[in-house]
């Protein structure tokens, strides 16, 4: 995951072979093979029983529940499979140098798994293995502003898909002149609230203007915020009295971006200030409905939000969980950089990071959030 190759890929062998057979017996701990076994035992039995898919709701979290420990388990039985044939397929290596690339090639395999492995240990808040919200707004810096929340959209947007997660444009406000103002998109996959929590906050860009007949350079700021896809309506309280509800006709960037619709609805909740609209749906109910979801989850992000600014109080910590932090640079003149002022991780490749290349930025803002 991270930008360039891990340390270990540099090491002899056999301090590789090491290495995993340490961090294997360590992941042990984490994934606990038998009672994994033991779960996916027990949901097999749930899923059997008569009359299991009466309630279709909860036969469908179950399902994927069942679907999401047998593949840890599936991942888990593999690796340590696969890791016990690379001791004697080096001893074969050194004797035939033909098989040192099988050999390699096989190293590397167990290394990314069990990085992915370590990526899923990281994830342990109530909402973290379900899906996110994700909200682009355009900051200060007027129509350079604006492109550049079109460029993070793009980014956070093509990231989702590197990782194979579906992904929903929600609703698209176009900027005056190019760009946007604003977007929304939901990200269906596990762990994707999880993931998606270390892009919250504000991106910085540093370039020279396209907009500035000058060609100056120029500053821009888009922030990005994230909330968890709370499928259970009675998990948040909504009096429709604290709803102001706005029907328009979408004018988002058209065809490019989501279908206009003479039905798009926008709702303001007015104790929180929060507001959000959906114009992707041809029905108002649909867009109502959609909007209604999404209202619930920044609710319940809110109050993460204030739950988590109480314990770093009690903790004594100075934590800034704010929307307005800073978190990441991205330079492209006068030199080439993209750096996380929160882990100063950096990669100078901007266009692979432009193009959804952030795996290395979020693996190390989650270790470095897990080692708190």
């Amino acid at each position: 995951m991270s930008a360039t190759p891990p340390a270990a890929s540099s090491e002899p062998t056999p301090q590789r072979l090491k290495a995993i057979r340490e961090q294997l017996t360590l992941l042990a701990d984490y994934v606990d093979p038998k009672a994994l076994e033991a779960h996916v035992a027990e949901l097999e039995q749930e899923m059997g029983a008569p009359g299991f898919w009466d309630s279709q709701e909860k036969a469908a979290k179950t399902s994927a529940e069942h679907a999401r420990a047998s593949r840890k388990l599936d991942t888990y039985r593999t690796l340590v499979s696969d890791v016990e044939d690379l001791e004697p397929l080096a001893e074969m290596a050194q004797e035939d140098p033909e098989l040192e690339a099988e050999l390699a090639e096989q190293i590397a395999s167990a290394e990314r798994r069990l990085e992915q492995l370590e990526e899923e240990r990281l994830f342990s808040g109530r909402y973290d293995g379900g899906d996110a919200l994700v909200t682009v707004n355009a900051g200060a810096g007027g129509t350079d502003a604006q492109d550049w929340a079109e460029m993070v959209l793009r980014m956070e947007m093509r990231w989702a898909e590197k990782r194979g997660f579906d992904v929903e444009l929600l609703e698209v406000s176009a900027g005056e002149e190019a760009g946007i103002k604003s977007a929304t998109f939901r990200v269906k996959g596990e762990n994707a609230y999880g993931l998606y929590g270390a892009e919250k906050g504000v991106h910085r860009l540093v370039r020279l203007s396209p907009f500035d007949s000058a060609n100056r350079r120029q500053t821009s700021f888009a922030g990005v915020e994230v909330a968890p896809v709370v499928e259970d309506a009675a998990e948040v309280e909504i009096d429709d009295d604290d709803l102001q509800v706005d029907t328009y006709r979408a004018s988002g960037a058209g065809g490019q971006h989501v279908n206009k619709t003479d039905s798009a609805v926008r709702i303001t909740h007015r104790p929180s200030g929060i507001v959000v609209q959906c114009q992707n749906e041809r029905s108002q109910s649909s867009n109502r409905a959609t909007a209604m979801a999404m209202l619930r989850s920044k609710l319940v992000e809110l109050e993460e939000r204030r739950r988590q600014e109480e314990i770093a109080k009690e903790k004594g910590e100075a934590q800034d969980v704010n929307f307005g932090s800073q978190i990441r640079s991205y330079v492209l003149h006068p030199y080439s950089m993209v750096k996380d002022h929160r882990t100063e991780f950096e990669i100078g490749d901007t266009g692979r990071v432009l193009d959804g290349d952030l795996d290395g930025f979020v693996r190390a803002y989650l270790l470095q959030a897990a080692a708190r």
